[in-house]
């Protein structure tokens, strides 16, 4: 702490002035008395923080709870939780990542060899897993991840009411139980419930606003100046994409601190100087990981642009009502008796004009950012998100609080305040009526909530009458507020639950599906010499479950490179081509050098209630090793382009003609949703249909229709097989379709399986006598005299460097998306290794906010000996 810190009061808490500081007077016996006094009321004022923040905690995470247990969700229930990515994506990431910590996996923290047939972990590390919180997964076994997520999601739940309630007691002193409260409010607001708690990753940055406008507190009196950056680079660390939004809010209260206090404009100044320094020491320690982020994101699949659409005002207001839910409209819900509060603080005279205007200006400015495009780009980092449009929502949320608190500290607001919060509330109440988003138990829950509060506030002003009985009258409030926002918050949680199983995707819970599968996979597996595909088991990102090394990969930083790769080479794809499907070809497999595959077949349906059943087989096959020589192929000279064919593009990557030539295929279209394709092929061979953006069944003559579901862009169909070409050489596809239909020129190839035999016996025998692959480095022993290019059956993503023999390491060249390393006969091995993009300069960067920090905690502890050999000279 700075000197001048030391000097003055706290500016920023009303109860702390000058005129406690003056030294007691009187008798001995006197002094003795206001000494102890004070020790005791010094003692409550630092306990009330952890009072509140243990309170808040406590009562959020059996809120959160009951809600769940009521919707009978897991662990609570039978039925799943995994909504969307929270099935597709965070559950597999931390089945992952509990493997990987238990050096059980086969990549590190560098590279996942399992997904995308190699991809760029640590991007996608800080991303999923970087908070602190996720290393608990450690904890649980392998069959219960679910659990596991579900319990690292209700402590940051807790986390985030106990940090909002500790700033509460620190923006203003009050009763600790209204701040655990509101603190819980804030925690657990209707955007917790519908984005937060299935979005898991986003609950860090509702974590850090709060902490990060302590840090913003602390820089306004010149305290913890080392504590505070760490703070900052902990939050950005955690999840830099909501931390940042966290940090504009933060932003916001401490210019409205800064602003609504009486302080000199060198004092002010001051405050924002130690924030920009804080935050921008904070950031660099946290650059390392965002940098990677960053870098991968410039290499990502990208999204088809995403045009802002306002949500209607109406829609605004219905959302502040319980039990509502949307993905298009902000989740505004805090609970009715924090509403009313906040709402009463620009009527509350109680409080200063000027903090009344400052912070009422601020709530209607940050509303309205939310819903105008400018502003909406400025909260997203100038890109508007695919899916879920209001991210930053639980900021305007926690300034509500911060509103509500700021109003009822000092005790209930006077009557007009009050009866204004009311009605104000009210009319937002009926200007949200008939809206879509309204559900049948919104009005009725928020008609028992405003009672019960209004009942709560009644139990205050007869208290404050000395009524009889009216020392109770302070505790029977207290029960009926907690009664009112908690009870309604419970009812939120459980439609929450209920309506999204009902209105977006889901995924089963992990069962006897996947854990069958993890165990044949693992009998099965040859990695390096091959890989094992599980192929596509319920969920997203199967591999990270079950375990082999596919294709399949769910992730926002998909690198565009492997996307596009598979794509032309007969892929399928959902959310827009970052979740890269499996494809059961065997051309793809020698291509991947996939030597076996698995099969899963359910026994039933999916069901949001029962855990997935299925019977699992396998196939196997000869493949070509991982690295493979191709002694014809110029780099210089190689395709550059994919052509129109998959089946083509197969034939390319594969360096051999296996499918039958295209010939001409014939049209018939007796009716509108029907038609039928028919061409001439090898007998005997396999026949595939491809329609990426087909919707509908293809039948081969005399076989069984086989589902294809194509919509571009969002989702690409993928390859299948129809059937085997009869004796006659006839190849009729019988299709059955809605819509229009779109095909490509070449929708149905015939493979050759004694041509593709022999070309992956070709491909063995030049091939690599020896693969080494480690955490994130490949190595292999070539035949003496190799020429050509030596391709790596991985995809050429940034990031790779390779060498051939004792050659200096350079940036990996491609051939058609794999990488490929230019051979000259002289070397016998050839060795690739992978860092993340951004590594190096952000390890840089770090490694200079670290200097910084250590330089400033250095600085402020020598001021701080200064300062105090000064007094000591001065009393001496």
């Amino acid at each position: 702490m700075s000197p001048a810190a030391k000097a003055a009061p706290d500016q920023g808490n009303p109860a702390s002035t000058a005129g406690e500081q003056r030294p007691p007077t009187g008798d001995g016996r006197t002094r003795g008395l206001q000494g102890a006094g004070a020790w005791l009321l010094a003692r409550a004022r630092h306990s009330a923080p952890v009072h509140a923040g243990l309170a808040a905690a406590v009562l959020a995470c059996v809120v959160f709870c009951l809600g769940g247990l009521l919707a009978g969700t897991y662990p609570l229930g039978s039925h799943t939780r995994n909504i969307v990515d929270l099935g597709n994506q965070y559950l597999p990431y931390h089945a992952y990542w509990r493997t990987m910590l238990l050096g059980h996996a086969d990549g590190d923290l560098f590279v996942n060899w399992n997904s995308g047939f190699g991809s760029n972990f640590l991007g996608d590390f800080g991303t999923y897993l970087s908070s602190p919180f996720d290393l608990l997964v450690v904890f649980f076994p392998a069959d219960k991840v679910e659990l596991a997520l579900y319990v690292i999601t209700t402590l940051k739940i807790t986390a985030a009411a106990a940090a909002m309630a500790v700033l509460l007691l620190r923006l203003r002193r009050g009763p600790w139980q209204v701040a655990a409260v509101l603190g819980t409010a804030y925690a657990l607001s209707g955007w917790t419930l519908d984005n937060g708690a299935t979005v898991p990753m986003w609950l860090d940055g509702l974590i850090a606003f709060p902490l990060l406008c302590l840090v913003g507190e602390w820089a306004r009196t010149a305290r913890r100046p080392v504590l505070g950056p760490l703070i900052v680079g902990l939050a950005w660390t955690a999840n830099f994409y909501t931390a940042y939004m966290a940090t504009i809010g933060a932003a916001l209260v401490l210019l409205i601190r800064l602003f609504t206090a009486d302080e000199t404009a060198r004092r002010r100044l001051a405050g924002l100087l130690h924030a920009a320094r804080g935050v921008l020491i904070g950031i660099g320690l946290a650059t390392p990981l965002v940098l990677v982020i960053f870098k991968a994101t410039k290499v990502a699949d990208p999204t088809p642009l995403v045009h802002f659409q306002p949500a209607a005002w109406q829609d605004f207001a219905a959302r502040l009502l319980p039990a509502t839910t949307s993905t298009a409209t902000p989740a505004l819900f805090i609970g009715t008796p924090a509403l009313v509060l906040a709402l009463t603080l620009p009527f509350n005279r109680a409080v200063a004009a000027r903090t009344r205007a400052v912070w009422s200006a601020a709530l209607v400015l940050v509303a309205l950012s939310l819903n105008w495009e400018p502003t909406h780009l400025i909260w997203h980092a100038g890109a508007s998100p695919n899916g879920i449009p209001f991210r930053q929502t639980f900021v305007l949320c926690g300034l509500l609080v911060i509103a509500a608190w700021l109003s009822t500290a000092d005790g209930l607001p006077a009557l007009p305040a009050l009866g204004a919060g009311v009605v104000l509330v009210l009319a937002l109440g009926a200007a949200g009526h008939g809206r879509e988003v309204v559900d049948r138990w919104s009005y009725p829950g928020f008609a028992v909530a405003l009672l019960v509060g209004l009942l709560a506030a009644a139990a205050l002003l007869l208290a404050k009458r000395r009524v009889p009985g009216a020392r109770a009258l302070p505790v029977v409030a207290l029960a009926l507020f907690v009664l009112a926002q908690g009870g309604e918050t419970v009812v939120t949680g459980m439609r929450t639950a209920e309506l999204q199983l009902k209105e977006v995707s889901w995924s089963p819970r992990l069962g006897p599906a996947q854990y069958d599968m993890a165990k044949a996979v693992a009998a099965k597996d040859d990695w390096p010499r091959s890989r094992t595909d599980p192929g596509n088991v319920p969920g997203g990102n199967d591999e990270m479950v079950v375990g082999g090394q596919g294709a399949e990969y769910y992730s926002s930083l998909t690198a565009d490179d492997m996307s596009w790769m598979l794509s032309e080479l007969g892929f399928g794809y959902y959310a827009k081509g970052r979740h890269t499907m499996s494809l059961d070809n065997p051309v793809t497999d020698a291509i991947f050098s996939i030597g076996t595959r698995m099969h899963s077949q359910p026994l039933a349906p999916p069901q949001t209630d029962q855990v997935p059943r299925a019977v699992t087989t396998s196939t196997t096959s000869a493949v070509p090793p991982l690295v493979t020589v191709r002694s014809g192929l110029d780099l210089a000279h190689a395709p550059q382009r994919w052509d129109a064919s998959a089946f083509v593009n197969q034939e390319m990557v594969l360096g051999a003609r296996v499918y039958d030539p295209a010939a001409r295929i014939v049209r018939a279209n007796p009716a509108k949703g029907a038609a039928v394709l028919t061409t001439t092929c090898t007998p005997g061979a396999q026949v595939y249909f491809w329609g990426p953006q087909y919707t509908g069944t293809a039948t081969l003559d005399g076989g069984r229709p086989v589902a294809f579901d194509g919509h571009l862009p969002a989702v690409r169909g993928s390859m299948q097989a129809v059937g085997t070409v009869p004796a006659s050489g006839t190849v009729k596809v019988a299709l059955s379709f809605f819509g229009h239909l779109r095909l490509p020129q070449q929708s149905i190839g015939c493979l050759v399986r004694s041509r593709l035999d022999a070309a992956v016996k070709q491909l063995t025998a030049t091939g690599a006598t020896d693969v080494r692959v480690g955490g994130h480095t490949l190595s292999a022993d070539l035949p003496a005299g190799s020429t050509g290019t030596a391709v790596v059956a991985v995809p050429r993503i940034s990031g790779w460097r390779c060498s051939a023999g004792d050659g200096h390491a350079t940036s990996a060249r491609t051939y058609l998306g794999l990488i490929a390393v230019p051979l000259d006969g002289k070397a016998t091995s050839i060795s690739c290794s992978f860092q993340p993009p951004g590594l190096t300069l952000g390890g840089a960067v770090g490694v200079a906010a670290l200097i910084c920090l250590i330089a400033t905690g250095w600085w402020y502890r020598r001021a701080e000996r200064r300062a105090d050999a000064r007094a000591e000279a001065a009393v001496a």
